[in-house]
């Protein structure tokens, strides 16, 4: 379902290129089928929402075996206990179970593409390697913490992201704007080309190269405002999956 979902969205859209044609879009087979797979997923989402509400009315009644919260519980929780200045919602709820699911698609293909890139340069494989087997010598469980001492491995991880960088969300155009000359009318669908800003030549030394000392000593980082790196976006609208998604992709690796 989400990989049918994620090419539906993916799609051609007319509109993007000849905003006046929009309405065209909207009686298409295209626009139904995204319309009924929203409604698809938006019924699994619920489901399981229902499911752990379900499960916790049944331990709080004891009639339920307790095996420690999840992350949909917690949000379950804060909901009830009513701890936020705002209020959360079920949509809230479903737009994080979502996030989960699309994010685990992006880590795995940064994955392969790290793969990929290690297995062309053996050297760095090597090195990479290396720091592994350093920051855990003869340990056989790691936590997150061992994770976090493998500064190599980041350098892999920041400069695939760098040559292969997930698809940004789209972003629609609030009101009408000029970049560089080009107006940008109201209401149409922005796309943030996070390809070739990695390969911009004025802004990378020999951008074609996988060459993960790049980022050695560099202020450039996914948190930072450095425009010209956005594998996760930027600026208060920033992936909220960052960290898990970092996550995702390094433990694999290591």
């Amino acid at each position: 379902m989400m990989k049918d979902a994620l090419i539906l969205v993916g799609g051609f859209d007319v509109a993007d290129f000849f905003p006046s044609w929009k309405l065209l879009y909207k009686k298409s087979v295209a626009k139904s089928k995204l319309v009924k797979m929203q409604q698809n997923v938006d019924s699994v989402l619920e489901s399981i929402i229902n499911e752990h509400i379900k499960n916790r009315a049944m331990v709080t009644k004891g009639n339920g075996a307790y095996g420690g919260e999840d992350l949909v519980d917690v949000f379950l929780r804060i909901k009830e206990n009513d701890q936020l200045q705002f209020p959360i919602t079920n949509d809230n709820i479903k737009d994080v179970i979502l996030d989960m699911f699309t994010g685990g698609k992006t880590s795995s293909t940064t994955i392969i593409w790290a793969m990929s890139e290690l297995m062309k340069h053996p050297d760095i494989m090597v090195k990479a390697q290396s720091g592994v087997r350093q920051a855990f010598k003869e340990k056989t469980d790691f936590d997150e913490e061992d994770l976090d001492n493998l500064p190599y491995l980041k350098l892999v991880i920041k400069e695939t992201l760098r040559l292969h960088a997930p698809n940004i969300v789209h972003r629609e155009c609030r009101e009408e704007t000029i970049v560089d000359g080009y107006t940008i009318p109201a209401k149409v669908t922005a796309l943030v080309n996070t390809w070739a800003m990695g390969r911009d030549p004025e802004v990378w030394d020999d951008p074609e190269s996988f060459i993960p000392e790049r980022f050695e000593n560099s202020p450039i980082d996914y948190l930072r405002n450095n425009y010209e790196y956005l594998p996760f976006g930027a600026g208060k609208r920033i992936c909220p999956g960052m960290q898990f998604g970092l996550a995702n992709v390094k433990q694999p690796l290591a």
